[in-house]
């Protein structure tokens, strides 16, 4: 920051200048005298300041941490004016006065406020950092007794107050000191520069109150000494921390295992120094050789056994992040590398991309080659894909045959990463020594610099949105989110033609809609209407089809398309197919009792064939209405039954015995068969709309229906038609011999009300 980096540039000079000042002599001895005791109060008040400024700044812990540091640097400040009144206007030296009180204060706040820094996750336990600090606190101790102040607590020439003081500053400053490694040890590499000028600080002002220390001990000390100037730069480094600390810190992707290595090394070094500096002082003979060697393999070898931790912790670490089939990252590690990537974004106003993959037919490879075979096809996708990658990006299998890619850059380099992943698959795989071509469906969505509010689960759902609407066109190539796509589940149809409402996209909102359609099924509150069924050569009705609709209260009146899947897919069939056949049969029973006997046909679930009790039921439910079993129609669909057949055709034979009528629902829509016209027991045949709807334009579709009637009015089987919209259409299924039509050039659906007024009207000459 520019605002941070002029106080702490006029700083760094003011620090320049007072030292040459002091090393100049600049003014003389009472010029340099009255500069001492006022430039440490200064550099005081100016680390102080800072210091208030960055917890103006912070939250959380670094705001309790920095107003910490700052009443222990106003201290230390109080304690310098203090030492400057005392020294410059009553011209005493006290020990200990009110100046070492308030130095104190700064000695015991400092510590505290280096522990409130937030620590990084998982950086160790708080014993083993104990013992670190204690390690440190005992070696530094060590160091300082052999080196000074064991002479100065021996030197006889000294006085009782100066030798106090040389014995308390240094001590003083270890314990500040101290305090500074344990930070440094929790701290991680987001927070590197304030850490190492808060260390640095600290490190000056030690090496000031050791030289203090020397000096004092020999009395050779004198206000502007050149070693204290270490005093004022250690506060220059603390105002300089404390602005800087303002700075938003880079993200730092979660990880288990630390990744600086000084919490290793660190705590040794004063051990390494204790152990090699005091013995070679106070040591004579062999001793004085082996006692440092010993102490040089004793800390080497403990480094090394944490560096080899480290490597085992962050092996076990990398294999929690990988997916243990095909060794790319998985779902933890994705998500952790794009939240990192959205946090850059942030800051640099890059681009972020993700791809979302997922392979086609992949279930056939799993039922057809079984299990193995389709974990090594896995694998070489895993291997196809990453092998299109640049460096940089991540590839990761979210499970099963899915997989997603983060790309960050430029856009234009991200759609030519996917269209080499897409490519990559042109080449069969070799599977069990068979070439095995596998498609995948992709979606891929992109940041843009006006959508600043996007998160990284958004990012994830719009490329999924993507995929689905790949996966449904069947296409190969990216499909890339837009502002108008909507996610088609494969739970939930939607359907928009005529009006037709929008079905819920999320997984919360599809649990709400299953959960408000049992209740519904369960309240019997899912209505029928009915679409008329016209003789094409008088106009009459000849019956009617039911037609399931559910009054939702907030989507309006949902068409079968909307909720069907989902009573497919959640065991609902068996309630709703009694449900359905409760409410036609009493609508068939009122119109009975008016005098209308009016056919219906309702469509039935292929999978409930397979029940052997279906006849009965059905046979149980028309006596119960008093009702004629030829009033009955029921409709399978024909493409839902195709290994089916011997199976059901014996229910439905006895359906057909007791006088119901059998017909085969859309066909033509799927993969029909014309051997279901031979051996199933059937009374009607419905042509799809769609295999109906080019016959007055096509010669070659004509030409198809033309044949396909005349063969079924061959086997005695009625020729339905649904789906006529059009005068054209229907005027062509007159001329070429169809029995019935149906459809919206017809009639809407309808209430059974409206069905007996229609069917009443006609009645009437």
């Amino acid at each position: 920051m520019l605002q941070s980096g002029v106080p702490i540039l006029i700083s760094a000079l003011s620090c320049l200048l007072l030292a040459l000042g002091f090393a100049l002599n600049w003014g003389g001895d009472d010029a340099v005298r009255i500069v001492d005791g006022i430039a440490f109060a200064a550099f005081g008040a100016y680390a102080a300041v800072c210091a208030v400024v960055a917890a103006r700044a912070a939250h959380g812990r670094n705001r309790l941490a920095w107003t910490t540091m700052a009443i222990a640097l106003a201290a230390w400040t109080l304690g310098e004016l203090t030492r400057a009144y005392l020294t410059l206007v009553l011209e005493r030296s006290l020990f200990p006065s009110p100046a070492d009180f308030l130095y104190l204060v700064f000695v015991v706040l400092a510590p505290v406020a280096f522990l409130q820094f937030p620590a990084e996750p998982t950086q160790g336990s708080r014993i083993r950092l104990l013992f670190d600090a204690l390690i440190v606190a005992t070696s530094l101790f060590l160091v300082l007794w052999v080196v000074v102040l064991g002479n100065v607590y021996q030197a006889t020439g000294v006085g009782p107050a100066e030798q106090g003081r040389a014995l308390l500053y240094p001590l003083f400053i270890l314990f500040v000191f101290v305090g500074a490694v344990v930070f440094v040890v929790r701290s991680g590499a987001g927070n590197s520069i304030v850490m190492w000028l808060l260390m640095g600080g600290v490190t000056l002002m030690a090496f000031s109150g050791v030289a203090f220390a020397v000096l004092q001990g020999s009395n050779r000390y004198h206000p502007g000494h050149i070693t204290s100037i270490g005093w004022v730069l250690g506060m220059s480094c603390f105002g300089a921390a404390a602005l800087l600390s303002r700075r938003p810190r880079p993200p730092v992707p979660p990880t288990p295992v630390p990744q600086s290595s000084i919490a290793l090394w660190l705590p040794y070094v004063p051990l390494l120094i204790a152990g090699t500096v005091a013995p070679a002082i106070v040591m004579t003979g062999l001793l004085r050789v082996l006692v440092p060697i010993l102490m040089t393999l004793i800390c080497a070898r403990q480094v090394l056994s944490g560096w080899e931790n480290r490597r085992l912790l962050a092996a076990a670490a990398d294999q929690a992040l990988r997916d243990p089939l095909t060794g790319l990252a998985n779902r933890t590690l994705f998500q952790d590398r794009l939240a990192h990537a959205m946090a850059l974004r942030g800051r640099d106003n890059r681009c972020v991309a993700v791809l979302s993959l997922d392979l086609d037919d992949f279930k056939l490879i799993n039922d057809s080659m079984g299990h193995p075979a389709a974990d090594s096809l896995l694998i070489r996708v895993g291997e196809r894909i990453a092998g299109c990658l640049r460096a940089g990006d991540t590839v990761a299998r979210l499970g099963g045959d899915e997989f997603a890619l983060l790309l960050e850059g430029d856009v234009d380099d991200a759609h030519l990463v996917c269209e080499r992943v897409i490519a990559a698959f042109d080449t069969p795989f070799l599977i069990d020594g068979h070439e095995v071509l596998m498609r995948p469906s992709a979606g891929m969505a992109v940041t843009s610099l006006t959508d600043n509010d996007i998160t990284a689960e958004d990012l994830v759902k719009r490329a999924d949105t993507a995929m689905y609407f790949a996966k449904r066109s069947r296409n190969s190539m990216v499909h890339t989110f837009s502002a108008d796509m909507t996610l088609l589940d494969p739970d939930i149809e939607e359907l928009a033609r005529d009006g037709e409402p929008r079905s819920a996209k999320s997984g919360a909102e599809q649990v709400r809609l299953l959960g408000e359609l049992r209740r519904t099924i369960d309240r019997g509150g899912l209505d029928m209407v009915y679409q008329p069924k016209l003789d094409l050569e008088t106009g009459r009705i000849t019956g009617v089809e039911a037609l399931l609709r559910w009054p939702h209260p907030r989507l309006n009146v949902l068409r079968p398309g909307a909720f069907m899947p989902l009573i497919l897919r959640h065991g609902l069939m068996r309630p709703v197919t009694d449900l359905v056949f409760r409410k036609v049969l009493d609508d068939c029973a009122r119109w009975v009792s008016m005098g209308l006997d009016i056919p219906v046909a309702v469509n039935l679930f292929a999978p409930l064939l397979r029940d052997a009790r279906l006849p009965d039921t059905v046979r149980r439910l028309l006596q119960e209405r008093n009702l004629s079993p030829g009033l009955l129609t029921i409709e399978i669909t024909e493409d839902l039954m195709l290994d089916e057949v011997g199976r059901v055709t014996g229910v439905l034979q006895q359906l057909r015995d007791d006088g119901i009528r059998i017909a085969i629902d859309d066909f033509g829509s799927g993969y029909s068969a014309l051997s279901y016209l031979r051996d199933l027991p059937i009374d009607e045949v419905k042509f799809d709309r769609h295999f109906i709807a080019s016959v007055a334009t096509d010669a070659r579709a004509a030409a198809v229906v033309s044949a396909v009637i005349d063969l079924t009015h061959n086997l005695g089987i009625t020729v339905v038609a649904e789906g006529v919209e059009d005068a054209e259409t229907a005027s062509w299924l007159r001329e070429h011999g169809c029995d019935i039509g149906q459809g919206y050039y017809f009639s809407m659906p309808i209430s059974s009300a409206e069905v007996s007024a229609l069917v009443a009207a006609q009645a009437r000459p």
